[in-house]
This record gives C-alpha cells, sequence and structure tokens, in this order.
C-alpha cells in the first residue's frame, strides 16, 4: 500500500517534467519525449500567452493506484490540448507581441518578456512566407541593376567627354595635359626642329589615313570616309573626324582629291541608299606610261616625307613671326635654320587651320525675292510682278549703302618675347643694354644656324683647358720629355671627371694639338705617335688661347 502510494506522489509531481521513466503506453513516451524542438515549442507558447507548460493543480490530496485505461485517457487529452495550443499559436504569430502581451499580462514570468519581441521580429522578416521573399528579392534585383546601369551610362559619358577634349583641336595651351604642354622638352634627342604634339599626332593621321587608301585604291574600290575613319580609329586608338580630313588638306592638298558622291554600295545600315557620301582619291603622278599607277611603298614614304616638311614649314612661318618680335629682331634664313629659339616654346604653336571640303549637295530652295521672280514669273500676274521687282530694289539699295562693320581680327595678340626690364637695370643706360642685347641676338642667331658637327666641335673645345691641365700633370708624373698616344690617352681616361673612351680622348688630344700647336706637338716614330708638351710655356697662357678661340668659334 504504502508503494503504491509513493509511486502515485512520483506520477503527479514530475509530470510537468517528463512523467513517468517507464511509460506503459507508445502515446505517454511520445508526449514525455525530451527534445530541444518541444522545448521550443514550450517557450514559444509560453510567450503567446497559453498555459500549455503551467503545472495543473491536484485533483485530491490522494489518489488511488490508477490503472492503464486512465493512464491512457490522460495522454490523449493531453495529447489534444497541445494541438489546439499549437494551433492557436500559429493563428497568434502574426499579430504584434504587444497585443499578444496586453491580452495575458497576469501569466508572464520574469523571463518570458523578452521572447514576444523575438517571435514578432522573426515573422515580420520575407522568410516567413515565400511570396514576401520572392518579391524582396525581385525588387533587391532590379534596384542593383538599375544602379549598375547608372554607373555604366555615367562612365561611358565621362570617357567620352575625355576622348573628345583631348582630340579638339581647339583647346588650350592652359587646358592641355602636361604631356602635350611639354612634349618637346620630354623628348630624348638632341635639339632639333622637333614639332608640337598636335602635329605629330596630325603626321600619324596622315600615315594611316594613307595606307588606308592606298589599300582601297590597288584593289579598285572606292575610298569613303566612313571606311577611312573606321580603318584610321582601329590603327591609331583615337578619334578621326572630318576636321582632320581639312587639317590634312590644308598641309597637303596635292595628295588627295576631295568628291561628294552618290549612289556607292555601302554595307551599314546606319548610310541611306542613295545619299551623298565624301570619297577620297589619291592623287599619283604616273611613270614610265602607266596605264594605271599603284600607290606602293616608296610612294608612300614619299608622301610622308612631304608631309612632315610641310608641318616643318608651318612651324617656321610661326616661328620667323616670333624672331621679328624680339628686341632687337632676329632675321634668319629658312634654309639654314637647325634648331628653333631657346625661348620660342613649340608646343604653343596654334594648330592647322581646317581647309573646307566639298559640301554635301542639298535641294535649291529660294531665300530671296528675285529667285522667287526667277523661278515662277509665268505664274504670277502682272501686279504681283511689279510688286516683288519693286521689293528686290529695295533689298538691293538697302544692303549697297549698309556700311561694312568692321571684323575682329581672329588672330591671337602675341605677346612681345623680350622680358621685362628688372628693377635692378633701371638705373643702366638704354644704349649698354641694346648693346648686350644685339650680342646676345647674335650669339643665337648663330646657335640656330649650326650644324650637328660644329655643335660637336665646340663641345670638345669646352673640355681643353681641363684635358690641357690634365696632360701637363701626366708629363710631370711619369718624368719623361715624351710619351706614347696610348699611355697619354689611359692616363687621361682614369684622371678625368666625364666617361671618355680611348678614341674620343684620342680626337680631343688631336684638337689640343690643332688649337695649341706651340705648346703640344705631334711626332710620328716608325709606328708609334709621340706628344711632346713645351716646358717654356706656361699652362695659363694654353688656357686662355683655348677659351679665346672658343669664343671666337662660338660668334661664327
Amino acid at each position: 500500500m504504502s508503494q503504491a502510494r509513493v509511486t502515485d506522489f512520483y506520477s503527479r509531481k514530475k509530470k510537468a517534467t517528463g512523467g513517468p521513466t517507464k511509460p506503459a503506453d507508445p502515446r505517454s513516451a511520445f508526449s514525455c519525449s525530451s527534445t530541444v524542438h518541444e522545448e521550443f515549442l514550450r517557450v514559444i507558447d509560453e510567450a503567446a500567452g497559453l498555459d500549455h507548460g503551467a503545472e495543473q493543480p491536484p485533483s485530491s490530496p490522494r489518489t488511488p493506484k490508477r490503472g492503464s485505461a486512465d493512464l491512457g485517457a490522460t495522454v490523449s487529452a493531453a495529447a489534444a490540448e497541445h494541438s489546439t495550443a499549437k494551433k492557436r499559436r500559429q493563428a497568434d504569430l502574426g499579430a504584434p507581441a504587444a497585443a499578444a502581451g496586453a491580452e495575458r499580462p497576469a501569466r508572464r514570468s520574469k523571463h518570458v518578456d523578452e521572447i514576444p519581441a523575438t517571435a514578432s521580429s522573426a515573422s515580420a522578416t520575407p522568410s516567413s512566407s515565400p511570396s514576401l521573399t520572392l518579391k524582396f528579392t525581385v525588387a533587391r534585383a532590379k534596384e542593383l541593376a538599375a544602379k549598375a546601369q547608372k554607373r555604366k551610362e555615367a562612365k561611358a559619358v565621362e570617357e567620352h567627354e575625355l576622348t573628345e577634349t583631348l582630340s579638339s583641336p581647339c583647346v588650350s595651351s592652359t587646358e592641355q595635359p602636361a604631356y602635350q604642354r611639354y612634349h618637346t622638352l620630354a623628348q630624348d634627342a638632341p635639339p632639333g626642329l622637333s614639332l608640337p604634339y598636335h602635329y605629330k599626332v596630325l603626321a600619324e593621321m596622315f600615315r594611316s589615313m594613307d595606307t588606308v587608301v592606298a589599300m582601297l585604291y590597288n584593289r579598285c574600290e572606292t575610298a569613303t570616309f566612313t571606311k577611312i575613319k573606321r580603318g584610321v580609329q582601329d590603327m591609331m586608338h583615337k578619334r578621326f573626324e572630318e576636321s582632320h580630313l581639312g587639317q590634312i588638306k590644308t598641309v597637303f592638298p596635292e595628295a588627295y582629291t576631295f568628291r561628294q558622291e552618290k549612289h556607292i554600295q555601302a554595307f551599314n545600315s546606319s548610310i541611306k541608299r542613295g545619299s551623298y557620301q565624301l570619297t577620297v582619291d589619291p592623287i599619283i603622278v604616273p611613270e614610265n606610261s602607266e596605264a594605271r599607277p599603284v600607290l606602293s611603298a616608296s610612294r608612300l614614304l614619299e608622301r610622308r616625307r612631304i608631309f612632315h616638311h610641310n608641318l616643318v614649314s608651318i612651324v617656321k612661318q610661326h616661328h620667323k613671326v616670333f624672331l621679328s618680335l624680339l628686341d632687337p629682331p632676329v632675321l634668319v634664313p629658312e634654309d639654314k635654320l637647325t634648331r628653333w629659339h631657346p625661348r620660342f616654346n613649340v608646343d604653343s604653336v596654334p594648330t592647322v587651320h581646317t581647309s573646307a571640303l566639298p559640301p554635301t549637295p542639298r535641294p535649291e530652295k529660294l531665300a530671296t525675292a528675285q529667285e522667287v521672280l526667277d523661278k515662277a514669273c509665268s505664274l504670277i500676274t502682272p501686279k504681283m510682278e511689279k510688286a516683288l521687282i519693286g521689293l528686290a530694289l529695295k533689298t538691293e539699295d538697302k544692303a549697297a549703302h549698309k556700311e561694312p562693320t568692321s571684323q575682329e581680327n581672329p588672330t591671337v595678340p602675341q605677346t612681345s618675347a623680350v622680358p621685362a626690364v628688372p628693377n635692378a637695370l633701371k638705373g643702366v643706360s638704354q644704349s649698354l643694354l641694346d648693346r648686350i642685347r644685339a650680342k646676345e641676338a647674335q650669339k643665337l642667331q648663330a646657335a640656330m644656324t649650326r650644324n650637328s658637327n660644329q655643335e660637336e666641335r665646340l663641345l670638345m673645345m669646352s673640355r681643353l683647358g681641363e684635358l690641357a691641365r690634365i696632360l701637363r700633370s701626366v708629363f710631370v708624373a711619369e718624368k719623361k720629355p715624351a710619351l706614347t698616344m696610348e699611355v697619354a690617352c689611359n692616363r687621361m681616361v682614369a684622371s678625368y671627371r666625364s666617361a671618355l673612351s680611348t678614341g674620343e680622348m684620342e680626337k680631343h688630344i688631336h684638337l689640343l694639338a690643332e688649337v695649341a700647336g706651340d705648346w703640344l706637338t705631334l711626332h710620328t716614330v716608325r709606328k708609334d705617335l709621340y706628344l711632346k708638351l713645351n716646358k717654356n710655356m706656361e699652362l695659363s697662357t694654353v688656357t686662355d688661347k683655348v677659351n679665346s678661340r672658343l669664343r671666337e668659334e662660338e660668334r661664327l
């Protein structure tokens, strides 16, 4: 009896935490399982205000031992209650957590108060419904696609503006990038008649255009501007417009013949059938009675040389204007000019003028009363004819008596090439300044007409003063009256501050013997060349003689 009473007490006290240890019925095993999923459902039920997990009040202080039928009925009732609570929980999950808490505030525990907000936020996410999730994903994808398209369009517009800026012939020198403004200074080449950056680009465009035209001409195909533009842009990766074609015509007008022709077969949907197209034909002088001359590689090279020579001639004209503005003016023949003036900014030369190309023929339009009269004289009455004649005469009289308006000079005013007189020279006489400027102009004129051989000779003579001192030190160290050329060159190469080869040093010694022949003499003994110095002559005298000879040759 006591055993039954203890068992009954144990089953009643542990009902909420899992029931008896050894269930007699399978349904009791299902209802008493303690898995994580059941625990989560119980917490959600408590958050919704249900009393599914609360303890049931005892029905009686002492209950006799129950049979298997009573236990099965109890399990069935618990399962039904759990099913009902689950349905109520699913219905209440869509409502806000605040409404669920307002219905049953008395049965909430302190630990459960924090859970409804989590449940409501979870129910508000798009993942609670497949349709909402799909709509949210589609909207997000559309938004990202729109942003990507906007970025792509902005980038395309920026690239187009940059390309137009670089290829525009009207860009001022202040707006040009540095690699164009200082293109000549950055060239690793000896000073000479270099071209501005935009002139070099134009020469490259002519070379590419001539190549494309030669290919089309040699296979008897009409060279239209559309075909040439596509070929030149593929070769240079730069924009090629009709303005560049006009510049090429200005520089080399004897290169091509431009015409407007229609009914040319064009495999391009953007060109209307029967519309006019600009055609380009090369001008070739036939040789040896050729029936149809061919634009060969030798002729392409000759045309390229002529184009480059014409570009240099255009720059020479601007250089001549610059020299005429100097104080005093400098006059240098164009055929003797070998380099630009040091203060002449080559990259600031204006662009080549664009020549007019044949315009596209347009249908005739009547613009004046005289034209209307000429066209429709047979369709009007005599009274109307007199009125039109009077109007035409009045228009001509107004045009004849109208004063011509003065047009502005399109040329850009050139600034003076002479710098302003500094404050330190304000007290110096003007005659002295004029003499100094005249000497400077003469020196610059000689430098602009000097060839490469003279330039190399002057550079060697500028080194002779130091080489004479080194040669005298070599003779003193060797303590010999004469030295062979090989020994002297090796000693001087090792002592000179710059890197010179033995052959270059031998050239300097020969030049020193030519300038100062009374101090250094060369003697050939059998197969060897010997050097001998005049010990009675001072080194300062030799240095003065070399410097005076250098100044004389610089003036020439």
